[in-house]
């Protein structure tokens, strides 16, 4: 099968080693599909995991999480989807990855792709929508449908989490949600996502916040560049509020102390990673996902489709994710005849 990856450990973490693979196809077990892969999108993970393998059993290796495809065959122990049922799902970080044509993934985490999408357009979503979801539901414990009002911050609200993020939020609960953005593009693709408003984290944020009439938020989902921002986070956040970040940088919490806040770190891929009790969780809330894209609540956040899938568009797909000025979510979509 064509799949795009490395097969010998790279000297360091430059796009340029990954290239046109040929590899055996491989065969399901246990909960297990076997998808054939129509389009994937790039995150910024797929280039945070390129790069030298300590473990040279761990090669050859294939990068990508967010797939959309066809189940073409499954294990002896799967249930829930059946050869031919079109699927998507954001995969696992310890596995073979999606720029495959065929790749295995566990029944749990995976979901019937929307029906109103094609895969180009259901491939954007899984890995942004489980992270938001998770953030929203799980950190925050924010209840779906629940009246409760305050505020969320969603900072870098164009990008892939935050982009989906803004809707979720706006659909799903009764909170303002502000989002922030620097160019007038992101600002007004971050107003066709639902926020209420919208702030330049260009600038001191909590002067902005103060602007607009509120003197504190209640939630501050961090996207992007946030040690940088902690300084403006305590200053504009609620005492006893509620702080979740996605990167991994040292945090300056001296900001954030005195006013108790908790702070939540969010790794969409922790289910799968350790095999929890609760790893269904995430077939269900794609699940809830892909219904409500079908019921017209949420749509696709890709904005830009590269094909075929091939090293060539891949590597493509890696810079323009390194620039870190991408507007909702990239796809590489079909394969080379």
């Amino acid at each position: 099968m064509k799949a795009v990856g490395y097969a010998q450990s790279p000297p360091d973490r430059d796009a340029g080693h990954l290239v046109d693979l040929d590899l055996p196809r491989p065969v399901p077990t246990g909960r297990d599909l076997l998808v054939r892969v129509e389009a994937v999108s790039i995150n910024p993970v797929d280039t945070k995991q390129r790069g030298p393998v300590a473990d040279a059993n761990r090669l050859p290796r294939v990068l990508g999480f967010d797939a959309a495809g066809v189940v073409e065959a499954v294990g002896e122990d799967a249930t829930l989807f059946r050869p031919g049922d079109p699927v998507f799902y954001a995969g696992a970080v310890d596995r073979q990855g999606s720029n495959a044509e065929f790749q295995l993934v566990d029944e749990r985490i995976v979901a019937r792709k929307p029906e109103r999408l094609d895969f180009a357009d259901a491939a954007a979503l899984p890995l942004t929508a489980i992270t938001a979801w998770e953030t929203l539901f799980d950190r925050f414990r924010i209840q779906p449908d629940a009246t409760e009002r305050g505020t969320l911050l969603v900072i870098g609200a164009a990008g892939g989490v935050g982009s989906i993020a803004t809707q979720l939020a706006r659909q799903l609960t009764a909170l303002t949600v502000i989002g922030t953005a620097s160019r007038q593009e992101t600002r007004d693709f971050a107003l066709r996502n639902g926020c209420h408003h919208v702030i330049d984290h260009s600038r001191p944020m909590a002067p902005q916040i103060a602007e607009l009439g509120f003197g504190s938020v209640d939630y501050v989902f961090a996207l992007t560049h946030t040690p940088s921002h902690m300084e403006d986070i305590g200053a504009l956040i609620r005492p006893f509020g509620d702080l979740c970040v996605i990167d991994s940088a040292a945090l300056d919490l001296a900001p954030i102390r005195q006013k108790s806040v908790s702070l939540h770190f969010e790794f969409m891929f922790t289910r799968p990673l350790f095999q929890t009790a609760d790893m269904i969780e995430q077939h269900r809330l794609l699940s809830e996902v892909s219904r409500l894209v079908d019921a017209g609540r949420l749509h696709s956040t890709r904005t830009r489709t590269l094909a075929p899938i091939c090293a060539e568009t891949v590597r493509e797909g890696h810079r323009i994710s390194e620039t870190g000025a991408t507007l909702g979510k990239l796809v590489i979509a079909g394969w080379p005849g």
